[in-house]
């Protein structure tokens, strides 16, 4: 099944799982943003290669804010998460997490690979 052809609101409730299981708080404002963010990657994986020339810009219109904003608040998002999420869920996730001493991944890998994961599991049922 494409994943185009999914209700948003399954998308929706689907990537809120994955994101409240790796750790992020949901009452940042950067997790509705990356919520946003995901969703839309998942339906074109081409936004994440040009991340700030159009997805930010896209969720800034969205939730009425600047793109700056925007960027900077899903920036604290994934940083927290990193720091107080569930290391075996990164580990799974990314292959590595702040166990393993590595720095959090960037805004746009923290976005293609969970936008990735949702794609191929739609595709699977």
């Amino acid at each position: 099944m494409e994943i185009i052809a999914i209700k948003d609101c399954e998308l929706e409730k689907y990537i809120t799982e994955i994101m409240l299981d790796i750790g992020v708080p949901a009452h940042l404002k950067g997790y509705h943003y990356l919520r946003d963010a995901i969703l839309i990657s998942g339906k074109n994986m081409e936004v994440v290669s040009s991340i700030t020339k159009l997805l930010y810009p896209t969720i800034a219109r969205r939730f009425k804010t600047t793109d700056q904003k925007v960027e900077r608040a899903i920036r604290n998002a994934i940083e927290v998460s990193w720091n107080r999420g569930n290391v075996e869920t990164f580990e799974k996730m990314f292959g590595y997490s702040i166990s393993s001493g590595k720095t959090r991944p960037t805004n746009s890998e923290y976005i293609a690979r969970i936008a990735d994961k949702v794609r191929l599991d739609f595709k699977a049922m």
